[in-house]
């Protein structure tokens, strides 16, 4: 069946940031998914690699049969098995060899399968106990890329082709979402069968019963009874339009069933969906969306029954003009101080993104749209405070994702092609999730900084887009330290107040650990940034103080700054487009608020 579904921008409150709707492409009868779905593949192995210094490569001794035998099949000595169980011991687990490889390097058998974390520490101890050991590391288990049998998974660019995608095939091979939950604040939820099990229990903050269009205020039920106005009804001038479902398309994109055989594929199919109503007929409040936002991370809400499932991304496909408001800012702030990523959407005016909110609250991932070119999509909005892009479709091509084929009232299942901004946020959203299934322990600044590091470069004009278009597999490379480096903490040295005098930063995933001295210090830190990477800076002030963060070319021209208010982060990142490596230099200046070794700390977060 044909879906056309258009959302204008509001003009009371916040509404939707999605624009027109294409054709859909699959039928709206779709089978029960099976009760069991592919699993994320474990990483785990029950074997090592070990090479020692003396064991040459059969290649050095080509042409003499003898040799190569005789190679292959030499014991370990007494000395070096009583090694191997020692450190096998340790870590409670027995080796015996099974044969040698071309490298020259052994295979050794575990009796057990372990995580790979653990064969790395126990690679290390042998290393450490062995000075002839050259090197020690896990065989790991490579498997096929994931390609799902979704009916409608070819349509879905926006996963795996080269210049628009996401790579999303290689992704799926480490992480699905597993145990991450991601509230969806928007216009609740369709219950469909590419959904079937993906939706925790949600709430309907709407407190206004014409907007609600349910017949009450705030209920414990957060399904969408459809969102459809008439001419007029949401202003002057203002025409009918359709329901949206547009909550239940953020969702599919999110958590769809996926290698299910039917319909679409979601991306973080192995997370679960916490969906939250806040727009209705006309949008919704600011109030009660700053209501959902602090229940969905874990906060306590008056009136409403405390959340059994916290989440740890926020996804805002929604937005409105002007500046962020104090109310918005504070529940943002409330959700990060639960460690919650707050992921929005930058708009569809093709403005500059600072002048929609929620996107220039501070705290927050903001995504541009791309189209299947991966330039930027006609209608996205885009600015220095646009943190990285993502699929969002244009005219011809679109985002596919799970619908309901009601143009009122709630209908069949169905699937459309929609594009906006709103559909690049939940790709972010959901590669976030992603990272935090590998690494729980990344905080809302590292996922953006590592988001920013991971991205790759634009293959057609995108100023004004962020870091890069968004690359799933690479950015769960950069959430577990692997491609990303895993860093270390230094301390910034005086004087470092000029590019001349700059700290240099050498190592990717580095902590600067600084203070503005007097009201008058400025520190520049010098990054030697490689050919083809994203230089990702995040500058994290004292509470009562107010320090700027700048980027400069090797010439001391200012590419990109980032000035936000008291206790607020900054974050700035630039792409090195060419084929060698150039000098760049970070700055942080004094604005207001606290100087000396006392009260004037910060923290700087360079990853490339």
């Amino acid at each position: 069946m044909k879906s056309q579904q258009s959302i204008t921008p509001a003009v009371l409150k916040l509404c939707a940031a999605a624009v027109i709707g294409l054709g859909a492409a699959a039928s709206t009868g779709v089978s029960a998914a099976p009760a069991s779905q592919v699993a994320a593949i474990g990483d785990q192995t029950d074997r090592l690699i070990v090479k020692y210094k003396e064991d040459a490569a059969p290649m050095s001794v080509k042409g003499n049969a003898a040799a190569v035998a005789q190679l292959k099949a030499a014991p370990l000595a007494s000395t070096r098995r009583a090694l191997l169980d020692s450190v096998g011991q340790k870590h409670g687990t027995q080796m015996k060899e099974l044969h040698s490889i071309a490298t020259g390097a052994r295979i050794l058998k575990l009796d057990r399968k372990m995580g790979l974390a653990d064969v790395r520490k126990v690679a290390a101890d042998l290393v450490a106990s062995d000075p002839n050991v050259e090197y020690a590391e896990p065989d790991r288990m490579m498997h096929a890329l994931l390609t799902p049998n979704d009916t409608s998974y070819s349509q879905q660019w926006d996963y795996y082709e080269a210049t628009g995608g996401i790579n999303m095939p290689a992704a799926w091979d480490k992480s699905t979402g597993a145990g991450v939950k991601v509230a969806v604040i928007d216009t609740g939820y369709r219950p469909h069968a590419d959904l079937s099990g993906q939706f925790l229990q949600g709430y309907d903050f709407i407190s206004d019963a014409t907007i609600g269009n349910d017949g009450n205020g705030r209920d414990s039920d957060a399904s969408d009874p459809g969102d459809w106005v008439t001419a007029g009804e949401c202003g002057s001038g203002q025409p009918a339009e359709n329901s949206s479902w547009h909550g239940t398309h953020v969702s599919g994109t999110i958590a769809a069933l996926t290698n299910n055989g039917s319909g679409v594929a979601g991306i973080a199919y192995g997370a679960k969906i916490v969906p939250l109503r806040v727009l209705g007929k006309c949008g919704g409040y600011t109030s009660d969306i700053a209501d959902a936002i602090v229940w969905a991370s874990g906060g306590s809400v008056s009136g409403v029954p405390a959340n059994a499932n916290p989440a740890r991304v926020i996804s805002m496909s929604l937005g409105g003009g002007g500046a962020c408001d104090t109310t918005t800012q504070n529940a943002i702030n409330s959700a990060r101080s639960r460690n919650t990523v707050v992921v929005v959407a930058a708009g569809n005016e093709a403005q500059n993104a600072s002048n929609s909110s929620p996107a220039n609250c501070s705290g927050t991932i903001v995504v541009a749209a791309t189209n299947r070119s991966g330039g930027r999509a006609s209608y996205s909005n885009y600015g220095t405070i646009v943190t990285i892009a993502a699929p969002g479709g244009d005219t011809g091509a679109g985002i596919l994702s799970t619908l309901n084929a009601g143009t009122t009232t709630p209908g069949a299942d169905s699937y459309a092609f929609y594009m906006g901004t709103s559909m690049a946020t939940p790709h972010v959203s959901a590669v976030v999730a992603l990272m935090l299934a590998k690494n729980p322990n990344l905080t809302p600044d590292d996922v953006a900084a590592r988001l920013k590091s991971s991205a790759r470069a634009f293959p057609a004009s995108c100023s004004g887009c962020g870091a890069g278009i968004l690359d799933a597999s690479a950015a769960i490379d950069a959430a577990t330290g692997a491609g990303s480096g895993t860093g270390t903490t230094i301390s910034e040295t005086e004087s470092n107040n000029t590019v001349s005098t700059a700290n240099k930063v050498t190592t990717s995933g580095t902590t600067v650990n600084g203070t503005m001295s007097s009201s008058s210090d400025t520190d520049y830190f010098s990054v030697s940034l490689p050919a083809g990477k994203t230089l990702a800076s995040t500058l994290t002030p004292n509470s009562s103080s107010d320090y700027d963060l700048s980027i400069y070319n090797s010439a001391g021209t200012q590419i990109t700054s980032s000035t936000n208010g008291t206790g607020a982060v900054d974050s700035a990142s630039v792409v090195n487009n060419g084929t060698t490596a150039v000098t760049v230099y970070v700055r942080v200046v004094y604005y207001s608020g606290g100087t000396g070794s006392t009260s004037g700390k910060y923290t700087l977060k360079l990853v490339w």
